[in-house]
């Protein structure tokens, strides 16, 4: 792999398996010019397209479950490496399924059951934006099952 800051030659220093064995982190040194940075490796899917709750479709992007999630946890108890793992998991879920076309409602769904075990309160931050809650009736209720559920 060439070197990003001046097109050198490099060599890996160290590699790990992240996201469950999904990808691998290198460590990686160039040769000539001495600098150190680290890449990626994942394997290529097939793509994946989201059929909108309007009908419209786009192509498949963890980074936008991850920017919920990480938006629902703000100022929670919630570690990092755990919203990672819920990130993975879900993408994993969504993916076994072997279908190209994957409703948003059934990712929204994977999100919030792990959100549940995870932390209430992020919990029903995600879903009143997900279940676009109308009213405060609508978020009692939901706070309601959280609560009769444990």
């Amino acid at each position: 792999m060439k070197c990003p800051y001046c097109g050198g030659e490099t060599k890996v220093l160290e590699s790990r398996h992240v996201d469950e064995g999904a990808a691998i982190r290198r460590r990686r040194e160039c040769l000539a010019c001495g600098r150190r940075f680290t890449t990626m490796e994942r394997a290529e899917e097939a793509p994946l397209v989201v059929i909108k709750k309007d009908g419209r479709r786009e192509a498949f992007d963890r980074n936008k479950i991850l920017s919920g999630v990480l938006r629902a946890c703000e100022k929670r108890p919630v570690r990092m490496e755990d919203v990672e793992r819920l990130v993975a998991e879900v993408e994993k879920e969504v993916r076994s399924t072997l279908e190209r076309e994957v409703p948003s409602k059934l990712i929204g769904e994977l999100v919030m059951e792990r959100l549940r075990a995870l932390d209430g309160v992020a919990y029903v931050r995600f879903a009143s934006v997900y279940r676009e809650f109308k009213d405060v009736h609508e978020f009692r209720e939901q706070l309601e099952k959280l609560l009769g559920s444990r």
